[in-house]
């Protein structure tokens, strides 16, 4: 029988999940056995599952799951060097020439599992199955206007935390930007035809914010691309990747511009093919905004799991997504599963 085990999220301010009760018991009625650990943070309460008819296990328990169970998570493990072998479902952010991915992999190598990233589940046509995008670019839209009004009155984006929902999100964000006075800002978004860039452009939208919109069109020439630099706010919702050009340049930073914030929802600082070379961290909850130059004033937001911002919703959009294929465990080796772990043998050779 197939064993999907769904791991508590251990990274801080990370309350998502990737499967609800009603797409457990969808599973259990299929023959999946699902186990989903107990845990302090989830925004949906183990309750749910229990009543699905899951397995409840103990928090952070999976490194003792059955061999033979599928472990299910969203964001990274903790980074104790200990081999990996089981089979891995996640955002294992391992094959972009990040360094943290390699140290991943090494430990996937030395325990003999495998990892089926999600965002490499694909279809046919190479479109990702499921993703968290549009909540990614709803998000840092609204926590880049927030280090914009924070930076209008001398300071830096303070704390973010989850917010209850959408209407809360914007009702907060909206008083932000009414306690600045003067008008909106203007932003531009490249990548605006995906999911990441629609939701950053419809949180722009709900806030009154004029929006330029780029996508591949716009940016084919390769750059420069001064235009940014005339925008109060850059969202790049563009993913680090062979090819991908150099939007704003650290040349950028003591050249003449209206830029104050980049919100940098790709968050890819420690790839070789970060578009936004002006800054080598990501950004936290705790500070959100990176001061990368003074006068005048440039601030990067690069938060690396902005849908946890609205945890719930995002969670039951993902599921949603991802579920028809969580169905399909039975036959790991092929369709979206298979695709995936093409993708894992061929990086796990150069380990």
């Amino acid at each position: 029988m197939t064993h999907l085990w769904v791991r508590a999220e251990q990274r801080p301010n990370e309350e998502r999940v990737g499967l609800t009760p009603e797409g457990a018991a969808a599973l259990i009625a299929k023959g999946i056995r699902v186990t989903v650990e107990e845990s302090r943070n989830r925004a949906i309460p183990i309750d749910g599952y229990r009543d699905a008819g899951c397995e409840i296990a103990g928090e952070a328990s999976w490194p003792s799951a059955p061999a033979d169970a599928i472990i299910f998570g969203l964001k990274e493990l903790p980074e104790d060097g200990t081999p990996l072998p089981h089979r891995h479902i996640m955002f294992g952010h391992a094959f972009k020439g990040q360094h943290a991915g390699k140290r991943l992999l090494e430990r996937f190598k030395a325990g003999g599992g495998t990892l089926y990233d999600l965002e490499y589940l694909v279809d046919e046509d190479g479109r990702r199955v499921a993703a968290f995008g549009y909540w990614a670019g709803y998000a840092g839209a609204a926590v880049s206007l927030m280090s914009w009004a924070a930076q209008q009155g001398g300071g830096t984006c303070p704390p973010v935390a989850t917010f209850a929902g959408r209407d809360a999100l914007l009702a907060t964000l909206g008083a932000q930007l009414d306690a600045v006075g003067g008008g909106r800002p203007t932003a531009i978004v490249i990548g605006a035809l995906g999911r990441v860039g629609t939701g950053a452009s419809d949180l722009c939208a709900a806030m009154g914010v004029t929006v330029t919109k780029w996508d591949m069109a716009e940016t084919a020439s390769g750059g420069p691309f001064p235009e940014i630099l005339d925008h109060a706010l850059f969202i790049n919702c563009i993913l680090a990747r062979p090819g991908t050009p150099v939007f704003v340049p650290k040349s950028a930073l003591t050249q003449p511009r209206r830029l104050r914030v980049i919100g940098d929802v790709a968050c890819d600082p420690d790839s070789d093919y970060n578009p936004v070379p002006v800054y080598d961290r990501a950004t936290t909850w705790a500070e959100p905004a990176l001061r990368v130059h003074d006068a005048p004033p440039l601030d990067v937001m690069a938060i690396d799991n902005l849908p946890s911002l609205l945890p719930r919703e995002s969670s039951e959009d993902f599921a949603a997504q991802l579920l028809p294929h969580l169905a399909t465990l039975d036959s790991f080796d092929a369709g979206v599963w298979g695709r995936a772990r093409a993708i894992f043998d061929t990086h796990i050779k150069e380990v």
